[in-house]
């Protein structure tokens, strides 16, 4: 449903999206992770017609973006980070007048029925400022989807909401992929690692991985980490460490938490030679057990292999300056 290749977008001597390439199809949720400046609005901007790519090519639902401008914003819904709403417009009144401007047929009855899909049909009477920022979030979803589009683009659908909002709309996001196709961004990783069949992580305008969540802790953790305690003689950073690197295949020992953090070579078991090497150290062992590693380890691992960017804004800001020089 969505397929990108080689896309570049330049304002002016800076590339603030740099020859990606990827694809969503039907039914997935695809997450978009990236710092800010990454590249990540600027693509979304992009893929719904908002703005023209400077070169390469993008269709969505089997347009293409530039040569097709209308008819993929027909076929995408989009919520973009801040929401274009009328304060002074009703709930209902709101979507109703989304649909109007897309030539729906009862376009109140549809109007019903994505705040019923949103869970906003008890507050469809309510002024919009009236409403809570969860609640104009789902508003923005229920724009998004009035024309049924196959296809939902979504930029950082959960920022600034508070935890209980954070997961209502989480869940509506899934709810979401069982019948669309959705990208969205995110800087909130468990969340990603939680919904999307498969994540891109960009940074300074290129991917730098794409896979799903799993495949992705297997690709970068390479051999493997175990997470221990201990105790009895064994009462410091260095002790542990000096005891710890003595057994075989151990590739590094740092502090976490309450205990240590033991880098593994791969393919090797070291359980039975760090619990020998803790007790003749006159130690004591009192846990000991694999520490996966998290989307946001790979996230951090992979952009700071990177060099910080020249320009770090976020891609909005940086647009609205290059159009400002222009």
């Amino acid at each position: 449903m969505i397929e990108v290749e080689n896309l570049v977008k330049r304002y002016g001597s800076f590339t603030a999206v740099n020859g990606i390439t990827f694809s969503a199809a039907q039914g997935e949720i695809l997450g978009f992770l990236g710092p800010n400046g990454a590249g990540k609005t600027t693509t979304m901007r992009m893929l719904t017609g908002y703005m023209p790519p400077t070169t390469g090519s993008a269709r969505v639902a089997g347009f293409d973006v530039f040569e097709q401008s209308l008819e993929v914003r027909q076929h995408v819904g989009y919520l973009p980070e801040s929401v274009p709403l009328y304060p002074d417009m009703t709930v209902k009144g709101y979507v109703k007048y989304i649909a109007d401007l897309r030539g729906i047929k009862k376009s109140g009855s549809r109007a019903d029925d994505v705040l019923k899909q949103v869970g906003m049909y008890n507050r469809r009477g309510s002024l919009i400022r009236n409403t809570s920022k969860g609640m104009k979030q789902r508003i923005g979803l229920a724009q998004a989807l009035v024309h049924d589009p196959p296809v939902l683009i979504l930029d950082e659908p959960t920022i600034g909401l508070d935890p209980l909002q954070v997961l209502e709309v989480r869940e509506l996001v899934r709810d979401l992929g069982q019948g669309h196709t959705v990208m969205f961004s995110t800087h909130i990783l468990s969340e990603a690692e939680q919904i999307c069949d498969r994540v891109i992580i960009i940074n300074q305008g290129q991917i730098i991985a794409e896979d799903t969540p799993g495949k992705l802790r297997e690709r970068l953790q390479q051999g493997g980490k175990m997470f221990l305690k201990v105790g009895g003689k064994l009462d410091s950073y260095d002790a542990v460490r000096k005891t710890l690197m003595s057994a075989a295949g151990v590739t590094g020992v740092d502090p976490f938490a309450d205990g240590y953090v033991v880098g593994v070579s791969s393919g090797v078991d070291v359980r039975a030679r760090l619990s020998q090497a803790i007790f003749a150290a006159g130690g004591d062992l009192l846990e000991l057990r694999p520490q996966a590693m998290s989307l946001e380890d790979i996230f951090i691992e992979l952009t700071a292999k990177q060099s910080p960017s020249a320009e770090s804004d976020d891609d909005g800001v940086v647009e609205e300056r290059m159009r400002r020089r222009a």
